[in-house]
């Protein structure tokens, strides 16, 4: 588990964040410095774009009803809005025994600052992840797009929908590639990143249309790969010569997967048990008996 100081928009730094963008936009400069300055001075620097040129972004519907019930929920549980409720534990407190009242409002300003800067951050990231849909690698947000990715798959709710998040983003990787030809490196590194992808959309699908005998997840997987591989021959025409043997690799690659799906629809309709065997794209089914 990584530390709380190590999480963006923990306490310390959400505050300090929020300093350095008012102190950013004219407010009074705060004297002391912080460790973290450094690490925060890129995303004050985005921040300032974002004020003076806003990206032509519209949140959805469902991020607001979510960032909604998030702040409620919050809200609710740090007690604000309510009156103050006795003292659970240890305060400072007068010599007579009773709460500090400047104690307390400190204390209910810094849990509505945390909400307020939860809040800020979420709108903030929403708004810098919209801008980023259209970055490819080398530009100053791709970093952004790709964490929103990693984030998408760690609020997936099962292995199918990872995997069709995985196939979602092979075909992102491909509108990148299509941006980078001309870069013989470029081009290469995001069809290897656009192969990662499918392999592990693959391996997903196939584990769990093979583990439910159900051959719903292979009918995604051959949409995917004829759709796939109709854009990806698209990039031979006018491509170089190393560009077209790297290209030739990515469609090699689906016709494989097309084999496999096409081999584990034979096992699972003819009862096959679970393959015991797999590889990189995951279950690798025996032949069904009586076939050639």
């Amino acid at each position: 588990m990584p530390a709380v100081d190590d999480i963006l928009f923990s306490r310390r730094r959400a505050e300090r964040f929020a300093q350095l963008l008012d102190e950013a936009n004219g407010a009074r400069r705060h004297h002391v410095r912080s460790r973290v300055d450094g690490q925060l001075a890129p995303l004050v620097a985005v921040g300032q774009r974002l004020s003076v040129d806003p990206p032509a972004v519209e949140v959805n519907q469902e991020f607001r009803t979510g960032l909604r019930a998030m702040l409620l929920a919050t809200a609710e549980r740090e007690g604000l809005g309510n009156p103050p409720a006795a003292a659970t534990e240890p305060a400072a407190t007068t010599n007579r025994g009773r709460l500090l009242p400047a104690v307390t409002a400190r204390r209910a300003r810094a849990r509505g600052a945390i909400v307020v800067g939860i809040a800020a951050g979420a709108i903030a990231v929403s708004g810098i992840s919209a801008a980023s849909e259209n970055a490819v690698p080398g530009d100053a947000l791709y970093g952004m797009k790709r964490s929103t990715e990693r984030a998408q798959l760690a609020l997936a709710s099962s292995d199918i929908s990872r995997g069709q998040l995985f196939l979602d983003f092979a075909r992102t990787r491909l509108g990148e590639a299509a941006k980078l030809r001309g870069d013989r490196v470029g081009y290469s590194a995001v069809l290897d990143d656009m192969d990662a992808d499918t392999r592990q959309g693959v391996r997903l699908l196939a584990s769990a249309a093979v583990q439910q005998a159900q051959p719903g997840s292979l009918d995604t997987l051959n949409a995917f790969v004829a759709s796939q591989r109709r854009a990806v021959s698209g990039l031979l025409d006018g491509s170089t010569r190393a560009e077209r043997e790297r290209t030739q690799r990515s469609l090699l690659l689906l016709e494989s997967i097309r084999h496999r799906s096409d081999a584990l629809r034979a096992a699972i309709t003819c009862g096959l048990p679970v393959p015991s065997a797999s590889d990189a794209l995951g279950p690798n089914p025996s032949t069904c008996p009586g076939s050639r």
